[in-house]
């Protein structure tokens, strides 16, 4: 997925993965934690918009599983901080 200023997946709300997307119960995210926080984002965009539904992540229920003391997400030419910013912890979809 590339990550952009406004995160959103490229799934066509008539694909067969969206399909899936819109009856699921549970999915499930390990190692979240070496993801950028925009790829959490862009899945909470998307499943409102495939489910027609504003509550976060589209009302699916979401299991993140990781280490958050093992691996910050990989940035190249990044600093600390800008690694710290990408965190998953620092998310707007942590804060809803």
């Amino acid at each position: 997925m590339q990550i952009t200023e406004t995160p959103i997946c490229n799934i066509a709300k008539n694909s067969a993965m969206a399909k899936i997307l819109q009856v699921c119960k549970l999915i499930v995210w390990d190692e979240c934690t070496m993801a950028h926080k925009r790829s959490l984002e862009a899945l909470d965009t998307t499943l409102k918009d495939l489910r027609d539904n504003q509550n976060i992540f589209g009302g699916a229920m979401i299991l993140l599983s990781g280490d958050f003391h093992q691996t910050l997400p990989v940035i190249p030419r990044s600093t600390v901080a800008d690694e710290l910013n990408a965190c998953l912890k620092s998310s707007i979809c942590g804060s809803t």
